[in-house]
């Protein structure tokens, strides 16, 4: 016999403290699911705060508005008629949990503290939050006076528990929970608990999506039951971009999905299940059944005296359990043609910005920056094609159009939000000048070219009256410093000119009641990690879209733009050989990015993911790339990169502490200001390390025995 029950999970795109803002998408949301017939309705963690509140969650007001805004979402009559899983920060006996809130008809049926918290990577959730570290055990929590007179309830249970009512059982997970080895669901599943939710803030990473999802149909594949997972999406104010991707599913199957990027504010997944099914997949495993019945965790029960899955829905043809489908998963290069655009346009809309100012200097990182602003003005022309109002309105303020207009094409927003600049020197190439000049002619922004000579000549005249000494470039006869100082005086200068032309353009442009532009930088994730960028030059910027991406993942984004958006143009970039253009270019010269740092951008990537993921040191990465690179390198060939390449990380390690807040793309990222926790002053000959490199290279080129290599080890 069918019990079928429509439920509703969402993606919601939350900001930290924007505690009104917060409580209309989640209003909203409800009003959706309620809408479509649904009987539970989830959110993501913490929907009420936003989750990337980070140290703010340490300040008691924002527990006080939090039940201020809960308060006014159960008590609103449009929320009543399902039950409610909202997210949010608690007080419970002096301690602070992170919390799910779960109620019917504007009363609590108790509220569930994370167990699990997530404290690694970019996560610091133990600086904030107590775990509940007690399961299976409930106690009385007396609610706020506020929230007593809304519910009629003086306490309510707190802990971990679960609902049930008459017809089924409903569990809550957060997070991280479902990623630690024993996770709550299975404890749950063996409890007889049929639906299981996780609201989560979890962010986007490359090629991530695929773990989350696998976890997610695996719980459900060896457990049974119903999975209602929902996530937050968009930027919440800080490096991170939350993927949305809100997912239902069955006894391992996928029945819906959410969109991993959007510019939706709010998004509900729904779908009809049956009941039957869940208790069928389960009955017929029968290593399952034994479990259960000597499984010692027993949840205390909150009894609802409701039915989900109404009795007269049981013979109603036009209601029908929704068909399974296939996860979908964007490629890498769509990943990065999606993500950071629309982190960038959550960016600009909420701190009122007037548009982005871009150094275009005709190399391939700046051009792929380009490139993902022009992919967030197509994202903005479609939301506005499928009638997403309130797009229409962010991009009609920020480029300061009336009520009337409405921008037809991806170049119409560029045009009035995007400005780039080719700032050029005697060391630039006309090469790099003209594809500056054609990818903005291609893609609408309001360009900007010249030629800066003259304030180099300036400030090199100035050192040399003050000192009378003048540099010149190593090519001429100078020396390493000096030329090190003329490269770097040309960078630093293109920073200062870029703030300057920023800050301006809007006004000779005439543009009303604006300030100034954001400047965006374009180091990628790889430079930033071996240090080749200058401190406080054109990459130093308010946020740079592509510093987490390494430079591989860049060239396939921009070979995929090429055929994607129909610009030939790209191609030139994509082949271009990588140049900073600080140096004089000869007819025997022409500088190389990856012949200064003397490692490819395939090596760096290499370096970055073994240092930060596989935590390798020297030796240890040493050893795993003797077996990787043997016999394309030889040992001391290999010994010698790992080396160079830890020199320069330790040399350089200073200049993470003032690096442009980037997208947060990539898994190695060695942004020490919350993902990489390293000191900034570290020795760059790592001499102990090397010794035993240098002599597992001895042995392997037979110039030691054994027994040398061990006093050594």
């Amino acid at each position: 016999m069918s019990q079928l029950i429509t439920i509703a999970t969402c993606n919601l795109n939350q900001w930290a403290l924007d505690f009104e803002g917060n409580r209309d998408r989640i209003l909203e949301s409800i009003r959706i699911a309620k809408e479509r017939g649904a009987r539970l309705r989830v959110g993501p963690e913490l929907e009420i705060t936003g989750y990337g509140c980070l140290d703010h969650f340490l300040e008691n007001d924002v527990c006080l508005h939090s039940w201020e805004m809960y308060g006014q979402i159960i008590n609103h009559p449009e929320t009543h008629g399902l039950i409610l899983d909202i997210g949010m920060p608690v007080l419970h006996n002096n301690v602070r949990y992170n919390c799910r809130l779960l109620s019917l008809d504007g009363q609590i049926l108790f509220i569930r503290p994370k167990i699990w918290l997530a404290n690694d990577g970019n996560y610091r959730e133990m600086r904030f939050f107590t775990p509940w570290m007690k399961p299976g055990v409930v106690e009385d929590f007396t609610l706020p006076t506020a929230i007593q007179k809304i519910t009629k309830q003086t306490t309510v249970r707190f802990g971990d528990a679960v609902i049930k009512t008459f017809d089924t059982c409903i569990g809550a997970e957060t997070c991280e929970e479902i990623f630690t080895p024993q996770s709550p669901h299975i404890a749950m599943s063996l409890n007889g608990v049929e639906i299981i939710t996780n609201s989560s803030g979890s962010h986007h990473e490359l090629r991530k999506l695929n773990k989350r999802m696998d976890l997610i149909l695996n719980a459900t594949s060896r457990c049974g039951g119903v999975y209602l997972y929902a996530n937050q999406r968009g930027c919440d104010g800080d490096r991170l971009y939350y993927d949305g991707c809100a997912l239902i599913a069955v006894n391992g199957k996928v029945v819906a999905q959410g969109s991993q990027f959007s510019l939706k504010d709010v998004e509900v997944v729904s779908a009809t299940v049956d009941l039957e099914d869940v208790r069928s997949y389960r009955a017929s495993v029968m290593s399952r059944g034994i479990q259960a019945s000597l499984t010692e965790l027993k949840y205390e029960r909150v009894n609802v005296p409701i039915e989900l899955a109404e009795v007269s829905d049981r013979f109603n043809p036009a209601i029908v359990p929704t068909q399974k489908r296939d996860v979908f998963y964007h490629t890498p290069e769509e990943e990065i043609a999606f993500g950071p655009a629309c982190w960038l346009w959550d960016y600009v809309r909420r701190c009122n910005g007037t548009g982005y100012f871009l150094p275009l200097s005709g190399g391939i990182d700046s051009c792929a920056t380009a490139m993902i602003v022009h992919s967030m003005c197509r994202l903005v022309i479609k939301e506005i094609g499928e009638g997403n109002d309130q797009v229409l309105a962010d991009v009609r303020k920020i480029c300061r159009e009336g009520d009337e207009w409405v921008p037809q094409t991806p170049q119409d927003i560029a045009s009035r939000i995007f400005h780039t600049c080719f700032m050029g020197t005697e060391n630039s190439s006309s090469e790099t000048r003209k594809r500056s000049r054609e990818l903005s002619e291609k893609i609408g922004s309001y360009h900007v070219d010249f030629n800066m000579d003259n304030v180099v000549a300036s400030v090199v005249s100035l050192f040399e009256v003050a000192t009378g000494k003048k540099p010149i470039f190593k090519i001429f006869g100078g020396s390493q410093i000096e030329n090190l100082a003329l490269q770097n005086i040309q960078a630093r200068l293109r920073m200062v000119l870029a703030y300057l032309f920023a800050q301006l353009l809007p006004w000779v442009r005439g543009v009303k009641n604006s300030g100034g532009l954001l400047v965006l930088g374009s180091a990628n994730v790889d430079e930033c990690l071996r240090g080749y960028l200058t401190k406080y030059d054109c990459s130093s910027a308010d946020i740079n879209p592509i510093g987490g991406i390494s430079k591989t993942d860049l060239k396939r984004f921009i070979a995929y733009a090429t055929k994607e958006y129909e610009m030939p143009i790209l191609d030139e970039f994509l082949h271009a050989t990588p140049t900073a253009e600080l140096e004089p270019i000869t007819e025997n010269y022409v500088q190389s990015d990856e012949i200064d740092m003397g490692m490819t951008y395939e090596e760096l990537s290499i370096f970055g993911y073994l240092r930060k993921v596989e935590k390798c040191g020297p030796y240890s990465m040493f050893l795993k790339l003797l077996h990787q690179w043997t016999p394309k390198l030889t040992p001391a060939q290999v010994a010698e990169k790992v080396k160079r390449f830890f020199f320069f990380y330790a040399i350089n390690r200073h200049k993470q502490t003032v690096i442009t807040p980037s997208y947060h793309a990539e898994n190695y990222s060695p942004d020490d200001n919350r993902f990489d926790l390293r000191p900034f002053l570290i020795n760059p000959r790592f001499t102990w390390a090397s010794k035993k490199i240098d002599a597992v290279v001895a042995q392997c080129e037979g110039k030691t025995s054994d027994l040398d290599i061990l006093s050594v080890d």
